[in-house]
């Protein structure tokens, strides 16, 4: 009996030399001399990545959150800017007609003076309190709040967004009751004697109510919660911090009152950065509003970072 062939385990088309069938040239694993091999090309990390992303794509969620809060008040400002200013002219030809000739808040200063940066800081507390919580609380009971939760903001972009909306939109409305009241009492006014304090208390007061703001449209699940805050806490607190008199002229018990009241200090410290007079040293309202700020604010992002009554 003859022996089986050998079997041939080749591929189809391998050859068994140097002369077989694949002809295709191998690729060459290092470069040849003088060529630079292309490099890689990068990838950015997005919005959603971890806390190593870029600086330019980690702000794009804070900066369109922040736009659209801003665009919120914006394309109904006759709304949120215009009625605001005109309740506070309002506010002024009433009282400071009826007034004028009656009362002397400060030593030289006429009662109209003395009113108008009490209804500019006045408008510019309520309508900062009201951009925040009335933001959140619509989106809340309309349901477009999951679609601020999808993308990856931190509870501190969340907060600053928020905030900082608050505080263009409460400036704005001050600005507009300054301008058209500025008419009534232009020089003392035109010339503030500590411009300084003007925008840090504008800035601090501003900020505060928007975090209160904040607050407010976490707790509240809808709008008549959000109404009984403003309307038993945010309007009586500022209805009694001094806006339409000097807290020197109160009984004693309603003068420790006011003093607790962290909304007098932001009107006190505005004003006396129109007349270089006050009830309160600028230094001590500015110590205290910065505390009730800072409390507040921790408040604040603490409940944005557990999630509390936006997440659960």
């Amino acid at each position: 009996m003859s022996a089986a062939p050998p079997v041939d385990d080749r591929r189809p088309g391998e050859g068994r030399g140097p002369s077989s069938a694949d002809t295709s040239t191998p690729a060459r694993s290092t470069p040849a001399a003088g060529e630079h091999l292309a490099p890689r090309p990068r990838i950015e990390s997005g919005a959603g990545s971890s806390p190593g992303r870029s600086t330019p794509a980690a702000w794009i969620g804070f900066r369109t959150l922040l736009y659209k809060e801003v665009l919120r008040f914006w394309k109904v400002s006759f709304q949120t800017i215009a009625a605001p200013v005109l309740t506070g002219v309002l506010y002024l030809l009433v009282f400071g007609h009826v007034l004028e000739k009656h009362v002397e808040a400060f030593p030289g200063v006429s009662y109209t003076a003395f009113l108008i940066p009490g209804l500019v800081m006045m408008s510019v507390l309520q309508n900062s309190f009201a951009n925040s919580s009335s933001s959140l609380i619509q989106s809340k009971i309309t349901g477009n709040l999951v679609f601020m939760l999808l993308p990856p903001l931190s509870h501190l972009e969340f907060f600053g967004a928020y905030v900082i909306g608050s505080i263009a939109r409460g400036l704005l409305v001050g600005l507009g009751v300054y301008a058209v009241t500025l008419w009534f009492a232009p020089e003392p006014l035109l010339h503030a004697k500590a411009p300084l304090w003007i925008i840090v208390f504008a800035l601090a007061g501003s900020a505060l109510l928007g975090v209160l703001g904040l607050i407010a449209g976490i707790v509240s699940d809808k709008f008549d919660q959000l109404a009984a805050f403003q309307n038993f806490i945010i309007m009586p607190a500022t209805f009694l911090s001094g806006v339409f008199y000097s807290v020197h002229g109160l009984p004693p018990f309603w003068q420790a009152v006011s003093h607790v009241n962290p909304f007098f200090y932001i009107v006190d410290g505005f004003r006396y950065g129109f007349f270089a007079q006050a009830d309160v040293s600028p230094w001590i309202s500015f110590a205290v509003v910065l505390t009730a700020l800072a409390l507040a604010s921790a408040i604040a992002l603490g409940m944005l970072a557990r999630g509390y009554k936006i997440r659960h």
